[in-house]
């Protein structure tokens, strides 16, 4: 380049001839004439198109496979490799690998997507859930989280849950609702099977019920992105991206489920204070525009569950997604509602609440609740040592020393007076039943309507009252009836210690 302007500077502002520039400088009078027509190098252009004689003919080929290729899934694509083998092998080519593999290079850029930038209206949002690791109760897991971006401020809401469910979808809506204080007037999802049941022919969307209730509630208006096209929501797909690695980094430890979303929570409100390239304003300061585009949250709040309606089997038991949970056996063979929550089963039948279990994320898994099947268990007393349900029922000590006394004072009645016992904590609490179940056994009334009996005592505060009587099998306390001849006794036994402490005093 230095050469090149002393080049022109000497023809131009000296005045000296082509010629002798050329000759001084070893060059060509042609090349310091095009020197003198651009103020720096051009560089190389091609006049016309390069030729391609043995290419040429199957350039429509490639064309078409290329083509083909947007219809199949990434990682099933043509290489520059696999179509110069299969030019070979079906066409009979016979030129090199390389000018097929610049002209597939060439032609993947041409078809490579455009995009245009876009502006964003307040008060809209986008939606997507990621994945990422976590440690929860000690445990490895991978989580499911739900991230709501505000395009217009950069504001967020981010939250984990153990799968991608409809629960989880809903649950993340709410709590995010309530994160903004208002509902979006428009967001964008993907097609989510959380969301849409299918795609029908003209592009529009059969909606999954679930989210027809949501909408409903909440009045919000929904916007689909192109099928397998994540560009279409481009925020929420870096959101995605930008919680991984900022929220989640390095892996979270933490006690539960409540204490890692917390933390998410807090994260998403501290980022509020920053401020991002290309903007005078904070994500806050910006998110007053769309605060105040918003829709107003509804008085009530939208319940977020999955409902289903279940029989329950001969085992008193109600299957939801694989796994089995218990209700009471006076619910055998009846149609019950069941509620799906991220962390918790409820199960209804009527109008009332007949069981409430923890959430299984398992396969196959069995959820007891051994009171739930006590009362069949009083009947049928001979399953109690097999019965599934009480196997890991953690109970105090004194239940098994109750236990034992009874059957060996009752024989086979024993099992079931000590079912009658369990039963006691249908209506009360461990803590209340513990202590009456000790007293009993200091007292040695070991029976059912002692321990009742005790039980009730101690909760009303009254003095309890045992009438033996009415219990034949327990051990009847003997009492003699005392008689005067008795007093005299210790009359006379007191009067022979007073005589020998007297001896005792004069005694040298």
């Amino acid at each position: 380049m230095e050469i090149y302007g002393r080049i022109r500077r000497a023809v131009l502002v000296e005045g000296r001839s082509q010629r002798s520039v050329a000759r001084e400088f070893g060059l060509a009078r042609t090349t310091v004439r095009k020197m003198l027509g651009y103020s720096i190098p051009p560089g190389y252009r091609r006049k016309e198109p390069p030729k391609r004689p043995k290419l040429g003919p199957w350039v429509g080929v490639i064309d078409a496979i290329l083509e083909e290729d947007k219809t199949k899934p990434a990682k099933q694509r043509h290489t520059a490799r696999r179509i110069f083998e299969r030019l070979r092998a079906e066409h009979g080519f016979s030129g090199g690998y390389t000018i097929v593999k610049d002209y597939v290079r060439a032609a993947t850029l041409r078809s490579r997507e455009m995009f245009i930038p876009l502006v964003h209206a307040p008060g809209t949002a986008q939606a997507d859930f990621g994945e990422a690791l976590v440690i929860v109760g000690g445990e490895e897991r991978k989580a499911r989280y739900f991230a709501i971006d505000l395009p217009h401020s950069d504001d967020c809401f981010v939250m984990a849950f153990p799968a991608e469910t409809t629960e989880a979808f809903l649950e993340g809506h709410i709590r995010a609702f309530a994160h903004f204080g208002g509902v979006p007037s428009s967001i964008l999802y993907d097609n989510t099977k959380l969301a849409v049941v299918r795609i029908l022919g003209d592009g529009t969307r059969q909606k999954t019920r679930a989210f027809s209730e949501l909408q409903s509630h909440y009045l919000f208006a929904e916007k689909f992105g192109r099928p397998a096209k994540g560009n279409d929501k481009g925020k929420v797909e870096g959101l995605v991206g930008y919680a991984r690695r900022n929220f989640l980094v390095p892996v979270p430890r933490v006690a539960s489920w409540e204490e890692l979303n917390q933390g998410l929570l807090n994260a998403c409100r501290e980022r509020r204070a920053r401020r991002l390239r290309g903007h005078q304003e904070t994500i806050g300061e910006r998110f007053e525009r769309d605060r105040a585009a918003l829709l107003p949250l509804p008085a009530s709040e939208y319940e977020a569950c999955e409902k289903r309606v279940m029989r329950v089997s001969s085992m008193s038991l109600v299957r939801y997604r694989t796994n089995d949970y218990s209700v009471p056996t006076e619910y055998g063979y009846r149609d019950v509602l069941v509620k799906g929550y991220v962390h918790e089963v409820v199960i209804v039948c009527g109008s009332q609440v007949i069981a409430r279990h923890r959430r299984s994320y398992q396969r196959e898994d069995l959820v007891f609740d051994p009171l739930h099947y006590l009362a069949l268990l009083e009947q049928k007393a001979r399953a109690l040592d097999q019965a599934a349900p009480l196997v890991g029922w953690e109970l105090p000590e004194c239940f098994d020393r109750l236990r034992r006394l009874l059957e060996a004072r009752l024989n086979k009645g024993g099992k079931r007076e000590y079912v009658q016992v369990l039963r006691l904590l249908e209506t009360f609490s461990i803590r209340e039943v513990e202590p009456a179940i000790l007293d009993a056994l200091h007292l040695g009334t070991i029976s059912f309507e002692a321990v009742k009996h005790l039980l009730l005592c101690r909760i009303e505060r009254r003095p309890p009252r045992l009438d033996l009587e009415n219990y034949p099998h327990l051990p009847l306390a003997e009492v003699q009836t005392t008689q005067a001849a008795d007093y005299m006794t210790l009359l006379s036994a007191q009067t022979i210690v007073s005589s020998e402490t007297s001896v005792g005093e004069v005694t040298p």
